[in-house]
């Protein structure tokens, strides 16, 4: 062989070697320069390897066609994008039909609504009738129910200032011929007295309402004037030796503070207490014996409403039905004097 063809079966091989390195292998293989004829004194450049290099982005192909179908075709759902992940494909909803206004109107309020629990259909309530104002609106009237069930023995002055000293709580009189305590007397018909003056109005204070108390006549007169009623009414039961004593009695005292006002209640009272009850009338006797009435200073009337030592009287102020005559009288009395 000729030394020309060993040349060209070299370059044969070398090129053949050179191009199946290319097509095989991941990365290019730098070239040395060749130095040939017409690039002689030029160097190829170095190629990136193509591991480094970024794809190109691959084109969208466009949505295939949707075949005709018998039913409506579901709304296409786009492909999904490489920065989008699929999506499960739904059926399109349906439309909601916009409610009519009458259907709006009749709708269920927010459950927040306090209204929403009521019924369409309420009842129609009447309003409460107005409370026309009482007779006695706008008085304050103190009851006093005399006596208690232990006396107390234990003294206390009389009067204001004086040097006369008397039992705080005396023990009252009894029934001679019902037995009855005047204690319990006198607080039977001072709540009954108490709840016909309310029903008129009238503001009404009592100094006890129990018989198990223990509370000095001072400290009942003391108790009304911090109060500041118009008017006070002590309740009491009359007894005498005299068992054919009667009739109803009251006093007041004779003077100090209020003397004169006490007396104007008092004729305004006992008629009132007569005509009601048909009771004798004993007359207003005006005394400053009495600690409750001396300690007073506001008008106080001591009501003596009949003898429990006359047998009649002691059964009368034991009966309901007189009892509330004698209810009667005393509240048309204050009436009177308060002008109403």
């Amino acid at each position: 062989m000729t030394r020309f063809c060993k040349r060209l079966l070299a370059a044969l091989l070398g090129a053949a070697l050179l191009g199946g390195a290319a097509l095989g292998a991941p990365t290019p293989v730098p070239l040395a320069p060749l130095t040939t004829g017409e690039s002689a004194g030029q160097t190829l450049p170095t190629e990136r390897p193509l591991a480094t290099q970024q794809p190109d982005a691959t084109p969208q192909a466009e949505p295939a066609p949707a075949r005709p179908q018998s039913v409506a075709p579901a709304t296409p759902v786009p492909s999904p994008t490489p920065d989008t992940p699929a999506q499960t494909p739904y059926p399109t909803p349906t439309p909601r039909a916009e409610a009519s206004p009458s259907a709006q109107a009749s709708a269920t309020p927010a459950p927040d609504d306090p209204f929403a629990r009521l019924p369409a259909d309420m009842p129609t309530v009447p309003p409460l009738a107005t409370r026309e104002p009482g007779r006695l609106t706008g008085v304050k009237i103190g009851i006093d129910p005399g006596h208690q069930a232990h006396a107390n023995s234990e003294r206390e002055a009389v009067a204001p200032g004086s040097s006369e000293m008397k039992a705080k709580v005396s023990s009252g009189t009894y029934g001679r011929f019902t037995g009855v305590p005047e204690y319990e007397v006198n607080l039977d018909i001072s709540l009954q007295l108490r709840a016909a003056l309310e029903e008129l109005g009238c503001e009404v204070y009592m100094t006890r309402e129990s018989n198990e108390v223990d509370i000095s006549n001072q400290e009942r007169a003391i108790m009304m004037n911090e109060l500041d009623v118009d008017l006070v009414l002590r309740i009491h039961c009359n007894g005498s030796s005299n068992e054919s004593a009667q009739g109803i009695g009251l006093y007041i005292r004779k003077t100090g503070a209020n003397a004169d006002e006490c007396l104007r209640a008092a004729e305004a009272l006992l008629p009132a207490m007569v005509e009601a009850t048909g009771a004798e009338s004993d007359g207003i006797f005006r005394r400053d014996s009495y600690t409750g009435l001396n300690w007073s200073e506001v008008p106080s009337i001591l009501v003596e409403m009949g003898f429990m030592t006359n047998e009649e009287e002691d059964h009368n102020l034991n009966d309901p039905a007189y009892q509330a005559l004698l209810v009667q009288g005393m509240v048309e009395g204050v009436c009177a004097y308060m002008g109403r």
